[in-house]
This record gives C-alpha cells, sequence and structure tokens, in this order.
C-alpha cells in the first residue's frame, strides 16, 4: 500500500521522547518552553506558545482577542471542520467566503464584501501548505483595522515573499498565527499546536488560558525555593503539550528543512510527469510562495467521477483522499443561510483528489502513482 501521507520518526525521536520518561517530568515542562524557544527561532517570530492541538491555537487565539457572541469572523469553508467549529464554540457567527481556484486560499478579492460593522477577525487558512496572498489580505484588513489570525496548521515549512526576502509562514505576517503538529502534518508531535505572534500581551495570554487561567506556570512553582501560592485569574482551559510530545517536536525541528526540501522534489516530479495528460488541473505556487507540500492536490477532468478513480487507486494499493471538505455543507452548518457564493469551494471538494506524497516517498512510489492515475484519465 502507498499512503496518502506518513511521518518520518526515527530513533532521534524515541530517544528524545525516552529522555522526557526518565526525567520525571512529562508534563508542560522544560522540554515544551525549549520547543517553543526553537520554534520561534526558526520561523522569526517574538513569541510562540505551544499547545495541545490545532484546534486549541485557533480557540485560543479568539478567545484571547474576547470573540464571542454577536461577532463574526470571516474564513473559508473549504478547510476542515476545525477552522469553523473553534468561532462557533466561542458563540461567533463564521462567515464563509469562496476561494481562488488557482491556490484554494481565501479569495482576497471577494473579502471587503464580506466585512459587516459585527466582523472581528479574519482566520485566512494556508491550505495544503500553500501561503494566502498575506499582502493583499492585510492591506483589506488593515483599512477596516480587523485582526488576521493564520490557520497555518499546514503550513511549518512554507514560506513568503516580503518586500523582496523569504520569511517563514509563522513570522506573523497577521497577528496571529496558528500550526499543528498532527501525524499528516509535515512535522509532528503525535498531536500539538503552536501559536505565534510578534504582540507580547497576546503571548501572555495564550499561557494563561492554555493552563487554566493559573497565574504561576508549574515549572515555576515547582522550582521555587519558596512556597508559592497560585491565583485562576480567569476561566481558562486544559490545552497544554506534554514534555514528551515537545521532546519529540525539536528533533522534528531539525528535520524540517530536509522534509521540506525532499516534499518540494516530489512535488515537481509529479508536476513533470502529470502536467501534459488533458483536462487534469495541478496545483501552482504564485511567484510570492513558497509551499512545504503538505499535500499534492489535482483537479480531475469533469468527465471522471471522484469516488470511482479514488476507489480505482485504492484497488491498486494507492490511497487517495477526497479535496478539502466544505464546512458549510456538514450538518452543524448546513441550515445557515450563506451570504456568499461558495461555487469554487464546492467545485474544489467535488472534483479534486489529494495524491500521496511524504518524505520517504520512492522513485518507484511516485511512479505507481503516476501511472495508476494516467490510466484513469485515459479511459
Amino acid at each position: 500500500m502507498i499512503p496518502i501521507a506518513t511521518p518520518l520518526l526515527a530513533d532521534e525521536e524515541a530517544d528524545a521522547a525516552r529522555v522526557a520518561v526518565l526525567s520525571g517530568w512529562v508534563s508542560q515542562g522544560p522540554q515544551v518552553a525549549a520547543f517553543e524557544r526553537e520554534f520561534a527561532a526558526l520561523v522569526g517570530a517574538p513569541h510562540a506558545c505551544a499547545v495541545a492541538n490545532c484546534t486549541a491555537a485557533l480557540q485560543l487565539a479568539l478567545a484571547a482577542l474576547d470573540i464571542g457572541a454577536g461577532d463574526e469572523v470571516i474564513t473559508v469553508s473549504h478547510s476542515f471542520i476545525a477552522t469553523a467549529n473553534v468561532i462557533r464554540c466561542q458563540g461567533a457567527t463564521p462567515v464563509f467566503i469562496d476561494i481562488d481556484p488557482e491556490t484554494y486560499n481565501l479569495d482576497c478579492d471577494r473579502l471587503a464584501d464580506a466585512i459587516t460593522e459585527r466582523t472581528r477577525a479574519i482566520i485566512a487558512v494556508h491550505q495544503m501548505g500553500m501561503p494566502c496572498d498575506m499582502a493583499a489580505l492585510m492591506a483589506v484588513a488593515g483599512r477596516h483595522g480587523i485582526t488576521v489570525i493564520e490557520d497555518a496548521a499546514c503550513a511549518a515549512g512554507s514560506q513568503i515573499r516580503v518586500n523582496g526576502q523569504w520569511e517563514a509562514i509563522g513570522r506573523p505576517h497577521g497577528h496571529i498565527a496558528c500550526f499543528s503538529f498532527h501525524p499528516r502534518k509535515v512535522i509532528t508531535t503525535g498531536e500539538g499546536g503552536m501559536l505565534t505572534t510578534a504582540d507580547a500581551e497576546l503571548d501572555r495570554k495564550f499561557r494563561l488560558l492554555r493552563q487554566h487561567g493559573m497565574s504561576v506556570p508549574d515549572i515555576v512553582r515547582h522550582g521555587s525555593q519558596r512556597v508559592i501560592f497560585e491565583e485562576y485569574v480567569l476561566v481558562g482551559y486544559n490545552y497544554r503539550m506534554t514534555d514528551m510530545q515537545a521532546a519529540i517536536g525539536r528533533k522534528q525541528l531539525e528535520r524540517l528543512a530536509e522534509l521540506v526540501a525532499r516534499r518540494r522534489a516530489v512535488a515537481a516530479k509529479y508536476a513533470e510527469l502529470l502536467g501534459n495528460l488533458e483536462g487534469l488541473r495541478l496545483p501552482t505556487e504564485p511567484i510570492w510562495a513558497r509551499s512545504n507540500w503538505q499535500s499534492y492536490c489535482v483537479r480531475l477532468p469533469g468527465r471522471l467521477d471522484q469516488r470511482t478513480v479514488m476507489q480505482n487507486l485504492l484497488d491498486k494499493g494507492i490511497a487517495s483522499r477526497r479535496g478539502i471538505m466544505c464546512s458549510h455543507r456538514e450538518p452543524p452548518y448546513a441550515e445557515s443561510k450563506q451570504r456568499h457564493d461558495l461555487r469554487q469551494s464546492e467545485l474544489a471538494q467535488d472534483r479534486s483528489i489529494l495524491l500521496p506524497l511524504y518524505a520517504q516517498m520512492t522513485d518507484a512510489d511516485l511512479l505507481s502513482v503516476v501511472e495508476a492515475l494516467k490510466a484513469e484519465i485515459a479511459q
């Protein structure tokens, strides 16, 4: 079986986790603090806060901004449902706008029309690792004084060109960026997430909120030579990362450049071998973006049935996934009246498939995928 994705974990990660286990400190502690410092340095962010997963990161971002009932948050339906759910969980209303069919990201030309007096934030998804047009997005958000949260769940290792210089996604280019370390992502801690920001006050709120609103973190209290009584200064959550996860994450950070380079090579080979297939639409990078190619998404010719193609690939031992879901089609959102046309989002879900892509993928694996897809298109 050729899987859709598989993490690259080896003895280094196992040894790091073992050290954390034997240290006696397995919850949020020194490994988490080191992981935060190293991630911040790698992406060029002043602050980084590790949490349990990217869903938690997105919810903390909204909570730290005091977004709640009566507020609207503009985002895309064409994203994993967590992007919409965190808005609903805060009591706010998600306002979905359509995507650019070339990048599968939020269509900035549609953004201004979605802004109302109730708009408090925009969540821009760097879908499948492809960076959003942050320059265009921030220009619109800036004119209206709206906070921008980057859902960078898939985008560790991706880059965007700013004033002629390549900068890492996570610097951040909006106000907050949120990452995932799920096994389907380029680097993994099993589960896990990270928030980055340039705003010290927001970072302070993230750290309070992730740990029940506790005024004194465990690591400070346990390391003190004097008795400390903590307070719980606001209503918070238990969204902490463990030291075992962070120890693995630190080793994964050391691999990130190598992993991205290999993924970019696989994506380039896909483009070379699939580029001449009639009716098949391949993903493209804008000149200002470098994707980590977390996923490789192709649009099938209109005459082919998505499910049939996927089943035929699976019968040949090749896993695939349908195009990214649309939250507005799921039961919790299906009854909500959509204000904006979401045609491109629906077409992307219905006509696209994700092909296998991972760092350990061999040339033989890649050729097997290409030949199987060619056979489907030739029918």
